[in-house]
């Protein structure tokens, strides 16, 4: 049993009531959408990020946890952690919402080369090095860095390989198109998101017996400077670089602060993956699962 409030849209109105419920992974409702939040506060500014739909239907829920900043090591560990247990249906579908300090990692198709200083150097710049079995080269992850690692199902959401990664990339166009950036997937064997020349989101996924890891990182503002130590997911093009949502902006107006933006990420998430409700969990529920 949970304590949660749950929102009950409707088309000119927000009402509230706090209950003891189980929280039921499939369930079917006259509301328009449920999201289940922590307090008040927090319904009236999600009811503003998701759509009102009519008609019945049988939600989807996503349990989602935000993290803050976590060491990549320790996130990675909670990822395996996450896919055991999803793979059994101990949990449902769920996603992590966090940030990483300065870390640069590898992926499958990993060459030391587009790591263009030696790795004794990272310990000055203040970053770490990991190599993973996500997919992709190398790529950089640091502060003002939006992430989203999904733990979910795509045997039970009907999608292939490659239509995840396509909502993956919908998920950032969609963020990116909120604040007047026009945004485009990648070109051949260019996976992730650009806006011009400039790439502004990166992705590399894991998949084993149908459930996701790792995920997608949008650049809201990090140090871009990082980014010259490497070549980025392993693209050679010169006229291709990296940029973010600050930059593209093109306005001294401040952005809404990283956590606001990782919030309309995960909104946009939700949507772009066809999930009808969204279950905020707190870290000691994370720890205990």
């Amino acid at each position: 049993m949970t304590r949660v409030i749950s929102i009950h849209l409707q088309l000119d109105k927000i009402t509230t009531r706090t209950h003891l419920a189980p929280l039921p992974r499939r369930s079917t409702t006259s509301c328009n959408l449920i999201i289940i939040v922590p307090c008040v506060a927090d319904a009236r500014r999600w009811s503003a990020l998701f759509p009102i739909r009519d008609s019945m239907v049988s939600l989807r829920i996503l349990e989602v946890f935000r993290l803050g900043t976590v060491n990549y090591f320790d996130a990675l560990k909670l990822q395996e952690k996450l896919v055991a247990s999803r793979k059994t249906n101990r949990i449902p579908d769920t996603l992590l919402s966090l940030q990483h300090p300065p870390t640069y990692t590898l992926g499958k198709r990993k060459t030391d080369h587009n790591l263009l200083i030696p790795e004794s150097e990272l310990k000055q710049l203040g970053a770490e090095l990991h190599y993973t079995e996500r997919g992709g080269d190398i790529t950089f992850h640091g502060p003002s860095q939006a992430i989203l690692y999904p733990i979910i199902s795509l045997r039970e959401a009907g999608l292939g390989a490659r239509t995840y990664v396509e909502k993956l990339e919908t998920t950032m166009i969609a963020l990116a198109s909120q604040y007047g950036v026009k945004a485009h997937p990648g070109g051949k064997c260019e996976t992730g998101v650009w806006v011009g020349n400039g790439k502004i989101g990166a992705i590399g996924v894991r998949i084993s017996s149908g459930i996701t890891s790792h995920g997608l990182a949008f650049n809201i503002d990090p140090d871009l400077s990082y980014f010259k130590h490497i070549v980025p997911c392993g693209i050679k093009n010169k006229e291709k670089g990296v940029t973010s949502l600050r930059k593209e902006t093109h306005t001294d107006m401040p952005l809404p602060n990283d956590e606001a933006v990782q919030d309309q990420l995960i909104s946009c998430f939700a949507k772009s993956l066809g999930f009808d409700g969204l279950v905020f969990k707190d870290e000691a529920t994370l720890r205990a699962s």
